[in-house]
């Protein structure tokens, strides 16, 4: 079993049951080894929400800043898991454990990087910072969102940011996340009316009038994408009509559908054509829609060179830039100008049971990040 201070604290996490918005006190443990290290700690809660802003100022520079979650979805069917989901376990050089790839390793792996570049470089340029949260596989509305709120209230900017979600396949290191695709959530209700099958000349089926009018949403090419974005897809997701019998016409039908899009297009524009294609067809309906988040892209500019030198000399390959996947609490703080990208281990196995890490991966990483804080604050500065 390794003894690498990574791995020892990935254990440490893992054994801590933060399942979302519990912190489990993950963030006390970190906060007292970056307060060692001379960062400011503010503990920010919100609601159900702990979060956690640590700063370490040394000279002048631009803000660096690693950000992740503490929290974990649950561990599901206990009887599943080869080992109990909150005691970390070594097998043949992996790690298991809720939250040893999503993403209690990739926070130890920050920590411990930060721990080894500050030992090496006391007085490097610039700042660098923490920002953790327990919201991020909530819903997260209490937790990056509002911290960032409050950084931007006080003009506090973060100038380069890695999230630690685990964006790698194959190894870690071989894709970095430069950009996320948008969300848009859309929960329609068609309205009908009731009646026997019997008798469909006194009813009105609402499964039959917006048939067209889905077919049409999902045949529909909404953009090109780009260089760096898929063309923006739709997808239903939940669909429901009916009392369950087998003779009784609907009087209502529920649809829930979603869609990721690219920097081509916005939400208010998907939003206000989608809604033209319902009227189109004379639906009697209304629509609720979640907005989740923009797409953003780090397409060029000093982190990414940054990171793409640090991988490559670590693991000898360069990485390839990806926007694909889902959200993440990227999308919160790219907006305020913020260059970020994700960086972390393998993802075959998150939000599964028996998830896991190799102890090879987060041993990478970590010599990643404090490779990267070097060519920002040290080489570059």
């Amino acid at each position: 079993m390794s003894d690498h201070p990574t791995i020892a604290l990935t254990r440490e996490l893992i054994a801590r049951p933060s399942v979302t918005p519990e912190d489990a006190g993950c963030q006390q443990l970190i906060g007292e080894r970056l307060s060692a290290l001379g960062f400011n700690l503010e503990s920010m809660v919100f609601e159900d929400t702990t979060n956690l802003w640590a700063r370490r100022d040394s000279q002048a520079g631009g803000l660096f800043c690693f950000a992740g979650h503490t929290d974990v979805v649950p561990a599901g069917d206990l009887s599943k898991w080869q080992t109990p989901p909150f005691t970390p376990t070594d097998i043949d050089g992996v790690l298991y454990g809720r939250g040893a790839a999503d993403m209690k390793g990739s926070l130890a792996a920050m920590v411990v990087a930060t721990e080894r570049f500050i030992a090496q470089y006391p007085e490097h340029a610039g700042s660098i910072s923490f920002l953790i949260t327990s919201d991020e596989e909530g819903p997260f509305i209490n937790g990056t969102t509002r911290v960032i709120d409050t950084l931007e209230a006080r003009n506090e900017k973060i100038t380069w940011c890695i999230v630690g979600e685990p964006s790698s396949t194959k190894y870690c290191g071989d894709i970095i996340k430069n950009g996320r695709r948008g969300s848009l959530t859309g929960d329609l209700v068609v309205e009908g009316i009731q009646g026997h099958v019997a008798y469909p000349h006194l009813a009105r089926n609402p499964v039959h009038q917006a048939a067209l009018a889905l077919h049409e949403l999902a045949q529909t090419q909404w953009d090109q994408g780009n260089d760096y974005f898929p063309p923006t897809s739709f997808q239903i997701s939940n669909i429901h009509a009916g009392t369950g019998a087998g003779n009784v016409i609907p009087g209502v039908l529920n649809v829930q559908f979603n869609l990721r899009f690219s920097t081509e297009t916005t939400d208010q524009a998907l939003i206000e054509r989608i809604t033209q294609l319902l009227d189109s067809h004379e639906l009697e309906y209304k629509i609720d829609w979640t907005f989740n988040g923009q797409p953003f892209l780090t397409d060029s500019g000093s982190l990414v060179e940054a990171v793409q030198s640090a991988v490559t000399r670590v693991v000898g390959n360069a990485p390839v830039l990806s926007t694909a996947g889902g959200t993440s609490d990227g999308r919160f703080i790219a907006p305020t100008g913020a260059q970020v990208i994700e960086l972390g281990p393998v993802n075959a196995s998150i939000h599964k049971v028996n998830e896991h890490v190799s102890h090879d991966d987060l041993i990478v990483l970590t010599d990643m990040y404090e490779q990267t804080l070097i060519e920002l604050l040290v080489t570059r500065a």
